[in-house]
């Protein structure tokens, strides 16, 4: 515990800070309320997200057996941009996703067998599904880190600041309450000195 100044500057300004302290400590509790909120809402999203990608992936399988044909279907699926925006929560900004333009790469109808636009559509969704994923894990690492630096300032606050404010607050007012107790002895100490000085 750093040593303070027994004086009334001092006890204001530990006033001011546990004022302070308390002030804060209830939004920086619902700050951690909502991060926690968000990450759970968050993980049901990328576990849906998941499920979809491997009902899409069981569904590919259907085409696995026509994949082994000459056909390179990789060649029609390639991502031109993965757009994505921002949303705050809590007061941090993290990555949305919006969707993913494909480049439109066109292919002859009559030499390409007709199973390729179907396993394009599939191909793309998978596509589309794992850059979704990749954003909401993001997401999710940019709450957990905010989430433990706002766990960390409450213990800081609960456990260290506020206590050491009140345990300040309550040594200058005893020495304080000592001082003024001391004055008024000495006091009557002098008022009995200049009375038995006058009477003699």
């Amino acid at each position: 515990m750093a040593k303070i100044k027994l004086s009334k500057n001092e006890l204001k300004r530990e006033k001011d800070s546990l004022k302070r302290y308390l002030r804060y400590l209830p939004t920086l509790i619902l700050k951690k309320q909502q991060l926690q909120a968000e990450i759970r809402r968050i993980e049901t999203k990328l576990e849906e997200t998941r499920a979809e990608s491997v009902s899409g992936k069981q569904a590919l399988e259907l085409w696995i057996g026509l994949f082994g044909t000459s056909v390179d279907i990789g060649s029609y699926v390639q991502v031109a941009e993965v757009v994505s925006g921002t949303s705050n929560i809590a007061g941090i900004d993290i990555p949305v996703f919006e969707r993913v333009r494909f480049q439109d790469l066109p292919w002859d109808l009559f030499l390409t067998p007709l199973w390729v636009d179907r396993a394009v559509e599939v191909l793309q969704r998978l596509v589309a599904l794992e850059m979704e994923m990749r954003v909401l894990q993001e997401q999710c690492d940019i709450i957990a880190a905010e989430l433990r630096v706002t766990s960390q300032r409450i213990n800081l606050f609960e456990k260290v600041k506020i206590p050491e404010a009140r345990e300040n607050i309550r040594r200058i007012r005893i020495f304080m309450g000592d001082q003024e107790v001391a004055a008024v002895v000495r006091g009557k100490i002098s008022k009995n000195k200049i009375v038995k000085g006058g009477v003699a």
